[in-house]
């Protein structure tokens, strides 16, 4: 059956989690959208197209239980709140990979990865343990190296600082420049 505008009537279709009730209007960019019941009991507003597509496949309850059952998984998050270690973990994957971060360019853009046994938290917390203390952060010990095991430590922001590309050691101390 087709709605005006030669328009697939999706109604009483079920994707994922959802199933369609009535198509709801269009989107400023023409899309019809469609108006959905999720199996969790919440009501969304979809376009066709993203259900069709399987890019939308509930209320994003879906979304919640995955991330929720990841944070059960490894422990290091409660209430919403993710450990230290956790999101020491999170940013260094990040600035290794994500091309709009702002420190990729002296990271991943330079070539720095991160091992592929450290792309689960599971594996980084087994190697490296739990941060020991809030201030520390994880520094490559060969500054040129990748992020892996060997070649990582928590350090201070003192031993951080003699360890960047930019620091010179001169005689018995150390010279840092600032970026």
């Amino acid at each position: 059956m087709w709605h005006v505008d030669n328009v697939k009537d999706l109604t009483g279709k079920q994707f994922g989690r959802l199933l369609v009730e009535r198509q709801n209007g269009r989107s400023k960019s023409g899309s019809v959208m469609w108006e959905c019941l999720c199996d969790c009991g919440k009501r969304k507003t979809v376009r066709g197209s993203h259900l069709t597509s399987g890019s939308t496949l509930s209320c994003g309850c879906e979304h919640r239980e995955i991330a929720s059952a990841t944070a059960l998984r490894h422990g290091h998050s409660t209430s919403g709140r993710t450990s230290s270690t956790y999101n020491s973990w999170a940013r260094m994957i990040d600035r290794c990979t994500n091309e709009k971060n702002n420190r990729f360019a002296r990271y991943g853009g330079r070539g720095i990865t991160v091992c592929t046994r450290w792309r689960k938290f599971e594996n980084f917390l087994a190697d490296m343990g739990e941060k020991p203390d809030k201030d520390l952060s994880i520094d490559r010990i060969n500054n040129d190296g990748n992020y892996e095991p060997g070649n990582c430590r928590w350090a201070t922001p003192a031993e951080q600082a003699r360890n960047r590309s930019t620091s010179k050691k001169h005689g018995g101390g150390w010279d840092v420049e600032e970026f």
